[in-house]
């Protein structure tokens, strides 16, 4: 006998999301920065279980309850690989010397009266090379708030310059984790993703540009560089730094543009820097080999693919500027991924997202209205659950099949997805990236919000561009008596 199934009410599709805010808030209070290093991934999964109980008392079956949860794994496996070989490649470039070239050259480009402009200029080129908004803030950042300090400017605006910088970086970088869950969870492409953010990513970026432009002109004095020139005079004694090393990100480019899939495109992007840290780096390689012979160094090129590579130049920032990267680095991003796709799979499953979501798409009749509801959603989802990714993974499964049924392209979800939820995130004091921002720069996210001009900027245009119609992609309907 074929059990019943109950309708969810709107109570049982609210229980696991305020179970979930809970236990998420919670998670920051008690574990700060390292929330999201197994405490956050504990909340998911309990919250995913109360979300079962719901659904098993409403009458569903724990085995077709656990195929949910399998098939919403199963959507983020291709970002998976991808993070992994992302992760290979960070650790690569560290050791080709690509990301210590493009630090460098970006370094160069300071000066005093256009230091606001510079410091989210270069915090854009380092996060766009590494992929990471965090890292950028927390090495780069750090060093260009000591300047501002020195210079007697506003911290804040300089805190607001680095925030839109390092996260126009982890926005449109393939790199970035984020950039790849967004495509997973939308059910797009990466580098078609990529392109279709542009029309709203970099627009955005030279609006706020030209207005730190603005509030640096006047400025005058010389900066008390003493950091800078440390940074720079270790780059220059640890690796060989030349325009030359950036062959690896051109080569990267260059399969992205001629639409190579993205894991091939990446691994090869690694391996090809390893390849490059052979024949460039030889004395850096000999020196952390502990050796000089080739069986040394190609064995330094491989741990460094899954382990990444630690530099010690004495030079504390430096070393954590220049460390990193390998597959084993992105392990704790896979967990998190994994159980936040769990807990979304079976709100999914169970029709409890369904339910929660009725009145917004009733309220959405046109595709602007669509897309605004779910930058809305995003910015709300990481109010209320202090985390950037669950601010990408829920409205992604909640407005996919809306999508779909609109005949509108997956691209337009998984931008609004980013341009919602992965850079309003250090916006909000007690979301982990404005607490982690917070936390290294010293300067609160309530201080420099509207001063993060970039973050700001990009969903309202957003929304703007959504209503309009601009490039916003149709698929054509099925023509009618055709097999669906």
């Amino acid at each position: 006998m074929t059990k019943t199934i109950k309708t969810p009410s709107l109570l049982d599709a609210v229980i696991p999301v305020v179970v979930l805010i809970a236990m998420l808030a919670a998670s920051v209070q008690l574990f700060h920065d390292n929330s999201s290093s197994g405490p956050n991934q504990i909340a998911l999964l309990l919250a995913a279980m109360v979300a079962a109980i719901i659904a098993l008392k409403n009458g569903h079956q724990w085995m077709d309850i656990e195929k949910g949860i399998v098939k919403g794994i199963s959507i983020s496996l291709g970002a998976v690989l991808i993070l992994l070989a992302v992760g290979a490649l960070i650790g690569t470039w560290l050791l080709a010397g690509t990301v210590p070239s493009l630090i460098y050259f970006g370094l160069k480009l300071l000066s005093p009266n256009i230091f606001y402009s510079a410091t989210c200029l270069i915090c854009a080129l380092v996060s766009l090379s590494i992929g990471s908004s965090w890292t950028t803030a927390a090495t780069i950042g750090v060093a260009l708030m000591g300047v501002a300090n020195g210079l007697g400017l506003n911290p804040a605006i300089t805190a607001g310059a680095v925030v839109s910088g390092a996260y126009f970086g982890d926005k449109i970088s393939p790199l970035s984790e984020t950039t790849n869950l967004a495509p997973a969870v939308a059910g797009s492409e990466l580098f078609a993703h990529i392109r279709h953010m542009m029309w709203t990513t970099v627009p955005s970026f030279v609006l706020a540009l030209l207005i730190f432009l603005g509030f640096g002109m006047g400025i005058k004095g010389e900066a008390s560089t003493a950091r800078i020139d440390a940074i720079l005079t270790g780059l220059n004694g640890t690796f060989d730094i030349s325009v030359w090393h950036l062959v690896p990100l051109a080569l990267l480019l260059v399969m992205a543009m001629r639409k190579m899939p993205a894991f091939p495109a990446v691994f090869i992007g690694a391996l090809f820097g390893g390849l490059w840290a052979l024949l460039f780096q030889q004395p850096l390689i000999h020196k952390l080999a502990g050796g000089t012979d080739l069986v040394s160094s190609l064995k330094l090129i491989w741990s460094t693919l899954f382990d990444g590579v630690k530099i010690n130049t004495g030079n504390e920032t430096l070393d954590s500027l220049l460390s990193g990267g390998g597959m084993a680095s992105m392990l704790n991003t896979v967990w998190l991924i994994m159980c936040a796709m769990s807990f979304g799979a079976v709100m999914e499953r169970t029709g409890l997202l369904r339910r929660l979501i009725q009145g917004l798409l009733g309220a959405a009749k046109s595709a602007g209205s669509l897309v605004a509801a779910t930058i809305a959603t995003c910015i709300g989802t990481n109010i209320l659950t202090a985390d950037q990714y669950m601010a990408i993974v829920m409205p992604g499964r909640m407005f996919k099949e809306e999508f779909e049924n609109r005949h509108l392209a997956s691209v337009n979800l998984s931008r609004a997805l980013e341009d919602g939820g992965t850079i309003t995130s250090p916006l909000v004091p007690w979301n982990t990236c404005g607490a982690y921002m917070h936390s290294v720069l010293l300067v609160s996210p309530a201080d420099y919000f509207i001063y993060a001009f970039f973050n700001l900027i990009n969903p309202v245009l957003a929304v703007v561009y959504a209503y309009l119609g601009v490039k916003i992609l149709r698929l054509s309907p099925p023509a009618e008596g055709s097999a669906q």
